[in-house]
């Protein structure tokens, strides 16, 4: 059996299943499954189902996954999104497309303390959309910002995708957390220019809201030391070396709900809701998570994998024609498939590539992750959109991506300015390093 056609078959058959809304977890897992057991035989499959939901599932290095959910989960339910928003608004409120500003501040830095995109653009759609509909604002484009906003959640540490990127190629986690502050920040600098210019060109579409006194502008920020002791005491744990990105996480879960106690923001109610929330998450992911490895040992026994990284280190275009063909590739990908399945299914075959090429693992893993968040943005299938609209059923989907189109023009500027001066995501990790 020609092994180059089965894999062909496999990646159809799987694109098949995704179509006919089948979970992607167990597409990947079922043509994974029949596609070693076509080339190896039936009894082999069997063990490999048998014993790769164990080790996968068991995975020390994969707990940090469920325990940085957690942590956003305890912080979302304990009112911090909220706190946010509330002094972003204090600050900002009272500028042209100030609302606006402050929704974007809030999404960094919740996403600071929750590192997952959609939970981010769910979570603010939930605290910011509404006040500034209310405010006047054009709700496609109120949507729009948020679901770009909400892509900060896997660029600003702590980020489940760079825990993924760095598992799989045994990269440095937390230099791949300090790789992604500069670019996190610069998304948030092009995101604050949009909407300047938004603001300039078209001031119906940005009121000005009532200016905050002072004594309640600092009442506002006294209230944010929870989300910066949390913040700090997670990364700065690990850049002090006292504990590891696992223990980090576990830690930071913990922390998160003994700030919420003692505040009174977190009682059995919320701590329930907030459990509940963190595992329907985590067991989402980690079903993709198994489904790509049973697809990737598929992957292995066809040898696709060796194949495809030939093939593209000896592409006649250089080192950076082949980069922008993979970012082509993403953004191609990124329009039917989940950031996560993206991440586990491609980074196998173009991470040798890369390294093969001169790139910085670290540099790359940056630039990886800025590719998928195109995804959850980009029509058919941005899964922040999605999320934004079944929570505000009444703005349509196309309006919401409308509103999107500015933020994703700025992050295709952000991406070529990282490429171009790979310094900005390399100097944050060699400074911590000395």
């Amino acid at each position: 059996m020609d092994r180059d056609l089965v894999a062909l078959g496999g990646f159809v058959l799987m694109f098949v299943l995704m179509l006919l809304r089948v979970p992607i977890g167990i597409a990947m897992g079922a043509v994974g499954v029949i596609g070693f057991g076509l080339l190896s035989g039936l009894k082999p499959a069997l063990n490999l189902l048998g014993s790769v939901p164990l080790s996968v599932l068991t995975d020390y290095n994969l707990s940090v996954i469920p325990m940085f959910v957690l942590m956003g989960a305890f912080a979302t339910h304990s009112g911090m999104s909220q706190e946010l928003f509330d002094a972003g608004r204090a600050w900002l409120g009272h500028k042209r497309g100030g609302l606006a500003l402050a929704s974007i501040a809030a999404c960094g830095g919740f996403a600071a303390i929750n590192g997952s995109s959609v939970a981010t653009a769910a979570t603010m759609s939930q605290v910011a959309l509404p006040e500034m509909r209310r405010a006047g604002y054009d709700a496609g484009f109120s949507a729009g910002l948020i679901a770009a906003g909400g892509t900060l959640g896997i660029m600003i540490p702590p980020s489940t995708i760079f825990v993924l990127y760095g598992i799989m190629t045994d990269t440095d986690i937390s230099a791949l957390f300090a790789a992604g502050v500069v670019p996190g920040l610069l998304a948030i600098t092009f995101y604050v220019l949009v909407i300047q210019w938004i603001g300039w060109r078209d001031p119906a579409h940005m009121p000005l809201g009532d200016p905050a006194v002072r004594a309640q502008r600092w009442q506002r920020l006294r209230a944010l030391w929870a989300v910066l002791a949390l913040f700090l005491f997670v990364l700065g744990g690990i850049y002090g070396g006292w504990f590891t990105v696992q223990e980090a996480a576990g830690i930071g879960a913990a922390g998160a709900l003994v700030i919420g106690i003692a505040r009174g923001r977190l009682h059995w109610p919320q701590i329930r809701a907030a459990l509940i929330d963190a595992l329907r998450v985590s067991s989402a992911i980690m079903m993709i998570v198994l489904g790509a490895f049973l697809f990737g040992y598929f992957l292995t026994v066809t040898q696709f994998t060796q194949k495809a990284v030939d093939v593209l280190t000896h592409l006649p275009i250089g080192p950076y024609g082949v980069l922008a063909l993979v970012m082509v590739g993403y953004f191609i990908l990124g329009a039917v498939m989940d950031e996560l399945a993206m991440i586990l299914l491609t980074v196998p075959i173009v991470f040798p590539t890369m390294v093969q090429l001169g790139f910085d693992p670290i540099w790359f893993g940056v630039i990886i992750v800025m590719a998928v968040t195109f995804g959850l943005i980009l029509p058919p299938v941005g899964m922040n959109v999605f999320v934004i609209n079944s929570i505000a059923r009444d703005i349509s989907l196309g309006r919401i991506y409308r509103g999107t189109a500015p933020f994703i023009a700025v992050d295709v500027v952000r991406l070529v300015v990282l490429c171009a001066f790979p310094s900005l995501s390399l100097w944050l990790p060699g400074l911590i390093a000395k």
